[in-house]
């Protein structure tokens, strides 16, 4: 772990930009600072989407995206555009063109991605929020692997007005913190809050498919912060499968493969497909990897997808009745070493298991904080709760209640 006192934003790896915007007025956000994932527009700046080719082919933005504007109208101040992974397709954070952002918790280990700029200048002290993006886990997966708070919340309750398209059926603009009052305070003005009475906290389910799939010090450390908070807030948990939410046979990873991941395919495809196959951009490595496994894709089995994505959205909505949070490890693994994602086998078992865990929140459309409350060695991961569609209020109430003190 590197002190943070010994780190800059040279250091860090993780600005494209630094900047200086101030508030437009005082609010609910005064003296506090924030980044900006490069594939959100800030006016007057190019926005990259993690490719140079795709930032010097597209003219500066006009207009900040909304997510920005809201956060400079209540007090707080940009300090800079951060690093993406590649048109924002990976969750590992290494990028060939912009460099690995310091994960400063596990300085050997990646920061995880897509939002890894974001994760990193907040976890280096460089800034109290970031705004960042998530379909398959870029919010969850960084704030889980680098240790500090993060959220990402019910789909398309945030604007994504000047956020580039990724997935239209999942994306989601997302927040970083430093601690869960930030993380509250920003997520309250993006959502745009009203003040009306919210569901008390009355169940707390364990997922257990994502225990399954969890490194065993990741699945035990989640056991013994459960049984914490359980004690402490009186709430006996309730051990629940995938299976048992749906009513028929099915765990994450089929969840992942038969639904997220071809959903995802097909709509990368049509969002950010035409534009590489027109402009031949030159492309990472291991992007050009993923984007073959794009090229190759039969749409017509994205069909399939949409309707099982549906179907799963809805049995999940009817399960988690308001009062209820679900449970599990953000991550099933700590952040692996940087570079060591070299071969095949090492890509499909991260890639894999993490995204079988964050596809549960994605097809279910959820809202889901991940608590940097696990520490495996010296590594950090996080501990996350789902709410219902919609619930977002809730969850960050119930988030209070559950891990402040815990």
């Amino acid at each position: 772990m590197i002190g943070l006192d010994q780190l800059d934003i040279d250091t860090s790896g993780a600005f494209v930009e630094a900047l200086s915007l101030a508030p437009y007025r005082d609010g609910v956000l005064n003296g506090l600072t924030f980044t900006v994932k490069d594939n959100i527009d800030v006016a007057g700046s190019r926005t990259s989407f993690g490719n140079p080719s795709w930032r010097d082919l597209h003219p500066a933005a006009i207009h900040n995206a909304l997510c920005v504007d809201q956060l400079l109208n209540v007090g707080a101040r940009c300090v800079g555009k951060v690093v993406a992974d590649e048109f924002t397709y990976s969750l590992d954070g290494e990028s060939q063109f912009f460099g690995t952002p310091l994960n400063p918790k596990a300085p050997d280990r990646v920061p995880g991605g897509s939002s890894s700029g974001s994760a990193s200048s907040v976890a280096c002290g460089l800034a109290d929020l970031s705004l960042c993006t998530d379909a398959g886990g870029s919010t969850r997966v960084p704030a889980s692997l680098c240790g500090i708070w993060g959220m990402r919340p019910s789909l398309h309750r945030i604007s994504e007005a000047g956020v580039l398209p990724f997935m239209p059926s999942v994306s989601t603009v997302g927040v970083v913190a430093t601690d869960l009052d930030n993380l509250n305070r920003a997520m309250r003005v993006l959502l745009r809050s009203s003040f009306h009475p919210v569901a008390k906290l009355q169940r707390i389910l364990v997922l257990d498919d994502a225990f399954k799939l969890a490194d065993e010090p990741v699945r035990e450390a989640a056991e013994i912060s459960i049984g914490k908070i359980s004690e402490r807030i009186d709430i006996v948990p309730e051990r629940v499968s995938f299976s048992d939410i749906l009513g028929w046979d099915m765990d994450l990873t089929v969840c992942n493969v038969a639904a997220l991941r071809s959903l995802q395919t097909v709509e990368f495809e049509s969002t950010v497909g035409d534009w590489i196959e027109h402009n031949k951009p030159e492309l990472g490595y291991a992007f050009s990897l993923a984007y073959g496994n794009v090229k190759s894709f039969d749409r017509s089995k994205a069909f399939k997808a949409i309707d099982l994505c549906e179907r799963l959205f809805e049995k999940i909505r009817h399960f988690l009745q308001p009062g209820t949070v679900i449970c599990f490890p953000t991550t099933p693994t700590v952040a692996p070493l940087k570079g060591s994602l070299n071969t095949m086998e090492s890509v499909l078992d991260f890639y894999d298991r993490i995204m079988a865990v964050t596809s549960f929140s994605g097809v279910g459309r959820l809202p889901e904080i991940s608590a940097p409350l696990l520490s495996i060695g010296d590594c950090p991961v996080g501990l996350s709760i789902a709410a219902a569609h919609y619930q977002d209020e809730f969850l960050l109430g119930a988030a209070h209640e559950m891990f402040i003190g815990a």
